[in-house]
């Protein structure tokens, strides 16, 4: 090892040496002086793309004989390498904390999503600074790095104008970011950031704008300027975009190319995406369809609505997924035309997780709907069937066409104990370090490999230090030596498995799992003890999907399996498991750092804006009251005061043709509003709602009063309100409603208040649902946004 190599085990690298000086005046200085500049990359590092798609499943991709075209994955595949035992951890933000750090999930705090942690080691949802991220290393290394898009790694407390912003992609190795941080978003009317700062997108749905487009845009511009200004420096692009995962949001255009296509339903879909995997050679030929989930009914057994409308769900979702690959396509034309494209290592990861099952038996154009029990009915969706795609609708798929999609394996998303929950493809492309094209290989790989992987291939060494902190070992295993050998030996031979009690265990061709929850299970068995579960037995040598349980066949084996599974949980932080998943979306239940705390009271001024739910006051199964101290103009007022949520669940507090208002969006399924009967003068008042819950439990009813200067203005029920949350990429904003409209009383985007906002104070009740009744309320598993 050089001295210099040496030097890259500690990051950052100490300065270089510099020169003594010999001489008072510079001109009798007879040492020339080093000057000081950033730290090379080692010679020849190529440049690294990671491409990682959500929620897209192992025979979702045309790549790997799904039905879902993607040319620019075909592309890489035909001049690269297909992976066809690629692992990932069942979950977004756990697989994306483990591709980054090259550690297992729980290892590095990522248990569950960012919205579930809790306290215990495994699941609190911090990456522990012995743990650098891949940005950070290669950044260390002379790269130039940057994030676009879906980040969900950052404690939601964090998200917010105060940080801390340490772990913020800015501040985990990326020179540039801009995205949006937490599980999903609206594509057409998005929230983001750049860097840390607050944006939004200049365009509109009607403009053409999308998010995966803009995303690109901002791709490609920052790869053309680092080729502009440091044309010798090497650069990391992690592009991470928020297709196919919920909200399904594409134009009509994209559709239409899928009308008919999937009519034939989802149990023909998975023997034809079988055939063409076979031919593809991603799977053995004497590969068998695993069985049909319980409970997920036939498309035979589908009435005409159900069938009629499944079949746009996935018309929508395939198109969705082949509009994002085509902007990648576009990604890689940029580094083509730059000259790049040879020299860079491109990763596509086609999900970070199998296909998404938590839209349940129907689907819903309104995916928060599902999230707290409430399905839509087929007979009722289906006059709102082109609105599906659109920007109003919020649709998610049903579990039909996730089972589809991840043929030919067993079960879905959140479910780590199959394949279907785990395993999705991963192509390789990088010309100049491997000479095959169209090559498969079939070893058995994890997540955590990429980043010894890209190590390896960048002749840089894994750090023993860095920021002065000693790093715990990297758990992954370098595929490099898989690059040029196709026949080369697996070197993970181990690998455990877990999500939400689901679990299972890989070792040496033999695989022990055991299911313990269903994503789309409306009310799950809390009495189920993880001792209860059942367990099950795959020889993976001889039988490729999981189809044969030989569980009984071989009682010792599966019993040292289980064993096995023990002492890797207890190695890496899996223990005490956890299947909670609602309850942990409330911070006093799961246990963590609630960032209000106590606080009961909270006064806004005007400008503040972008408050996620878990860094303002919880409103909701209490009562409450919203008290704003604004100054009204001549002409009668518009505008919004405050506002909470948007189109597909929140509330407001606004004026309109100069007369106070509030409105409760419940779920778009129905507006309660409160108006008052006439315009108020100009001048300055207090405008106050008082919001009085009925209680009783979650979600129940509640009175809403307007007043302005203590005088009755308007009086209101509201029948129905949310009890877990409003929404997951929607905020709190003052004197704006950013994203989509709460009501349409108002327009979106064009709705700021046009008087001027002193205070706005919200204070909460002393009486609110206990945890005992969040405990005992709805159990639906809240995982169609994680």
């Amino acid at each position: 090892m050089t001295e210099f190599d040496a030097g890259r085990h500690i990051l950052p690298r100490p300065d270089n040496h510099r020169s003594p000086t010999v001489a008072m005046d510079v001109h009798d200085q007879e040492t020339a002086f080093t000057p000081i500049g950033p730290v090379p990359a080692p010679e020849g590092a190529p440049n690294v793309v990671i491409v990682l798609v959500d929620d897209l499943g192992f025979g979702t991709s045309s790549a790997f004989g799904g039905p879902c075209e993607m040319p620019a994955a075909e592309r890489l595949a035909d001049n690269g390498l297909r992976y066809s035992r690629f692992h990932v951890t069942a979950l977004c933000s756990p697989t994306r904390q483990a591709l980054l750090t090259g550690r297992n999930h729980h290892s590095v705090g990522m248990g569950g999503t960012t919205e579930m942690t809790t306290a215990a080691p495994g699941y609190n949802g911090f990456r522990p600074r012995s743990a650098a991220t891949m940005a950070q290393i290669l950044q260390g290394n002379g790269y130039s790095t940057a994030a676009f898009g879906k980040w969900h790694q950052t404690p939601p407390r964090e998200i917010s104008p105060v940080g801390p912003f340490d772990r913020w992609p800015t501040g985990e190795g990326f020179d540039t970011f801009y995205g949006f941080m937490g599980a999903e978003m609206n594509h057409w009317y998005p929230l983001l950031y750049q860097g840390t700062t607050p944006v939004e997108p200049d365009r509109r749905p009607e403009d053409g704008y999308h998010l995966s487009e803009d995303l690109v845009d901002h791709a490609i511009d920052w790869v053309r300027t680092q080729r502009t200004l440091t044309p010798d420096r090497p650069f990391f692009t992690y592009l991470a975009l928020g297709a196919a995962h919920a909200p399904l949001h594409v134009g009509q255009e994209w559709q239409e190319k899928y009308r008919g296509r999937f009519d034939h339903g989802w149990d023909r879909q998975r023997e034809l995406t079988l055939e063409r995997q076979k031919d593809l050679g991603v799977v053995p030929e004497e590969a068998e369809l695993a069985p049909w989930a319980e409970g997920v009914p036939h498309w035979d057994e589908l009435s005409d609505n159900q069938r009629r409308l499944s079949a746009r769900f996935m018309e929508t979702f395939a198109a969705f997924t082949e509009h994002a690959d085509v902007q990648v396509g576009r990604f890689l034309d940029a580094l083509e035309e730059l000259g790049e494209l040879d020299d860079t290592i491109v990763l596509y990861i086609l999900g970070d997780n199998g296909a998404s099952g938590e839209g349940g038996i129907e689907g819903t154009i309104v995916e928060h709907r599902l999230g707290h029990g409430v399905v839509d009915d087929p007979d009722e969706m289906i006059d709102h069937i082109d609105e599906i795609g659109g920007p109003l609708s919020y649709p998610i798929a049903p579990a039909g066409w996730a089972l589809a999609l991840n043929t030919p394996y067993q079960w879905t998303k959140q479910v780590a104990s199959h394949f279907g929950g785990t395993r999705d493809g991963m192509i390789l492309h990088w010309p100049r370090g491997v000479p095959e094209r169209g090559g498969l290989r079939h070893q058995f790989s994890h997540v955590i490999d990429v980043l010894p992987t890209i190590l390896d291939c960048a002749g840089i060494p894994a750090p023993f230090s860095v920021d002065g902190v000693p790093q715990q070992p990297i758990e992954g295993t370098s595929m490099q030596h898989t690059l040029t050998d196709p026949d080369a030996p697996e070197h993970r031979r181990t690998q455990y498995f877990e999500m939400c009690g689901n679990r299972g265990i890989y070792h040496n061709g033999w695989m022990a799992v055991t299911r313990h929850g269903v994503p789309w299970e409306m009310v799950p068995d809390k009495d189920r003890r993880f001792a209860d579960d059942v367990w099950e037995l795959y020889d993976i040598d001889h039988d490729w999907s999981q189809a044969h349980d030989l569980a009984d066949e071989h009682p010792e084996k599966l019993r040292r399996l289980q064993d096995l599974f023990l002492i890797e949980a207890a190695k890496y932080q899996v223990f005490p498991l956890d299947d909670r998943v609602t309850e942990r979306e409330n911070p006093a239940v799961a246990g963590r750092i609630d960032l209000l705390g106590e606080r009961t009271s909270i006064t806004y001024r005007a400008g503040m804006r972008r408050f996620t739910e878990e860094t303002t006051l919880n409103v909701k199964n209490r009562s409450h009251s919203i008290t704003a101290d604004v100054d009204l103009p001549e002409a009668d007022a518009e505008g919004v005061i405050i506002s909470q949520g948007g189109r597909f669940g929140g509330w407001s507090l606004y004026v309109t043709g100069g007369r106070p208002a509030y409105a409760y969006n419940y779920f778009g399924m129905n507006l309660y509003t409160a108006r008052g009967e006439r315009p108020l003068p100009p001048g300055r008042h207090e405008i106050r709602l008082e919001f009085g819950y009925d209680g009783g439990g979650l979600g129940k009813g509640g009175t809403a009063v307007l007043l302005v200067n203590g005088e009755k203005h308007a009086t209101g029920r509201v029948e129905q309100t949310i009890p877990y949350y409003f929404s997951f990429d929607e905020t709190l904003d003052v004197g704006v409603d950013l994203s989509t409209p709460v009501t349409d009383d108002y327009p979106a985007l064009d709705n700021e208040f046009t008087g001027t906002i002193h205070t706005v104070r919200i204070d909460l009740d002393d009486e609110s649902a206990t945890s005992s009744e969040f405990d005992g309320g709805l159990h639906r598993r809240v995982m169609g946004a994680q």
